[in-house]
């Protein structure tokens, strides 16, 4: 039985393109070196490894670096969203004085478009069908708050929009669960380091999981939920996650495989996945 309906266009613009941005994750954000950066840094200081053109001085060394925070970040398209629609092209560079009001931008920008994906996910589910004008209308309303005014968009009530987001997810995580009958399914209390290797963990929510280090080699994620999941350093050589749900690029970056690992259909192989 599959899961999702493929739908190529719905998924339009959630790809980050770095081209098109001007370093704000790279500069907006606090890094830690602990985490996988490459030093510590605060909120609104350009990475030391930025590049006036606003590439990585370091990009094709990541790996061997290892910048794991680096090679985990994804803004699902938020960077490009600000840079070149928000603020027409102008970097923080351009207008040094509005420079944390862009970055500020760009953290709540980054938020929105966190929702969306897995609101958008959400509506490829063929067990979502009976949610899908509710959640519609929540994508709708996110686009419009993405292209309002920076001060719009400072303005808005983020944790209301996301409690209810959240309500419609929780309600499509229990609906998939109903029509894969896994709703009862056990998940082990901890799965850090732990090995599963080549077991069927389909249908079980990993949601908010630390999946550290676990071994899911040859393992099967038919219908498996990993809403929030953290998959730094987690195997999935060999597995099976073509049907997984709410997995993110940044999820696939952070964790290990190979090109033998089968991934949702809108996800792309890592660099580092050989």
């Amino acid at each position: 039985m599959m899961i999702h309906e493929r739908n190529d266009k719905i998924w339009e613009n959630m790809k980050s393109d770095c081209s098109k941005c001007s370093g704000l994750c790279c500069t907006a954000l606090y890094f830690s070196k602990m985490d996988g950066f490459p030093k510590d840094k605060v909120s609104g200081q350009p990475c030391v490894n930025l590049l006036k053109d606003y590439r990585c001085k370091i990009h094709s060394q990541l790996e061997k670096q290892n910048m794991k925070g680096c090679i985990g970040y994804d803004c699902f398209g938020a960077g490009q969203q600000v840079t070149q629609v928000i603020y027409q092209g102008q970097t923080w560079n351009d207008i040094p004085n509005q420079s944390t009001e862009i970055f500020d931008v760009f953290i709540m920008v980054f938020q929105l478009y966190q929702i969306r994906y897995y609101l958008i996910e959400a509506m490829t589910l063929i067990s979502a069908k009976p949610l899908e004008q509710s959640i519609k209308c929540l994508i709708e309303e996110n686009i419009k708050m993405c292209h309002d005014h920076p001060q719009s968009i400072l303005s808005l009530d983020l944790e209301q929009y996301r409690h209810r987001a959240n309500h419609i997810l929780k309600q499509v995580c229990k609906l998939l669960q109903q029509s894969i009958h896994s709703e009862n399914k056990k998940v082990p209390a901890n799965l850090l380091g732990g090995n599963f290797k080549g077991q069927d963990m389909s249908g079980a929510d990993l949601s908010t999981k630390l999946l550290i280090a676990a071994n899911f080699e040859k393992s099967l994620f038919h219908g498996t939920i990993f809403l929030g999941a953290d998959t730094r350093d987690s195997n999935f050589n060999n597995a099976d996650l073509s049907e997984a749900v709410f997995l993110t690029q940044g999820q696939v970056n952070s964790a290990k495989g190979n090109r033998y690992t089968k991934l949702p259909y809108h996800l792309d192989y890592p660099p580092t996945w050989k």
